[in-house]
């Protein structure tokens, strides 16, 4: 799936105009296991979380007011960032496979919503849209694989198939998620204000860095979408 697939739909600019979405593809990639590179940099972010001053940090305070604009509680359901935080606070980061890991990492050690999806799983292209409720979106509860569908009105990545990730970034879909047999990669990076956008081109960096360091001869590709509306120009 070329970056070009991916597209913001123009209610999620009049939801949030100053949403910005850094997309990077890699192909040629060798996915596997974690690794003790991949355990330290989890660790790492453990301890970023750790030593973090109390209170809540703006940019998860942004994602907050994002999801309450389309119905979602964000107690109840949060921002992937504010989940992994949590989890990263208590020492509790799952080890999934190196890919998974490093994006992880990225996410709370620069306090981003940080997504990774195999990108040869996606039919179609993919979209940033509100839902209509119709989607399936696949997933597991308890254990056991179910289809659900999202709420009316609900922000979700959607392609031909369904829905990658429900409430933004809050859940991803078994489809599309990285496995270890994984060779061609889409991660999206996720930006509210005040997100300063010189910080979202870091933390992009970080995790090309990290690939190019372990799979040299991958092929990178990176965007950032939507293009400013007129008149609103990027915050």
């Amino acid at each position: 799936m070329p970056l070009h697939a991916v597209s913001v739909d123009d209610a999620i600019h009049r939801l949030r105009p100053d949403f910005r979405v850094l997309a990077l593809r890699v192909s040629g990639l060798r996915n596997g296991p974690s690794t003790p590179e991949s355990d330290a940099w989890l660790a790492e972010a453990e301890a970023t979380a750790r030593a973090a001053a109390p209170g809540v940090h703006p940019h998860i305070a942004a994602w907050h007011d994002a999801y309450r604009r389309f119905g979602a509680k964000p107690q109840r359901t949060p921002s992937s960032v504010e989940a992994l935080w949590q989890r990263a606070a208590k020492g509790a980061l799952p080890r999934v496979n190196w890919l998974v890991d490093l994006y992880n990492a990225v996410s709370v050690s620069h306090v981003l919503p940080v997504g990774g999806e195999d990108a040869a799983r996606f039919a179609g292209d993919l979209r940033l849209v509100r839902a209509t409720g119709h989607e399936p979106f696949d997933t597991v509860r308890e254990g056991v694989a179910v289809i659900e569908h999202p709420t009316p009105g609900e922000v979700v990545w959607a392609d031909d198939l369904g829905v990658s990730c429900r409430r933004w970034n809050w859940r991803q879909g078994t489809r599309t998620r990285l496995t270890e047999e994984s060779t061609d990669a889409l991660f999206l990076l996720e930006r509210l204000a005040p997100y300063p956008l010189a910080a979202l081109d870091a933390a992009g960096g970080a995790v090309l860095r990290a690939i190019s360091a372990r799979c040299p001869a991958a092929i990178i590709e990176r965007h950032l979408l939507p293009w400013p509306a007129s008149g609103t120009g990027a915050r």
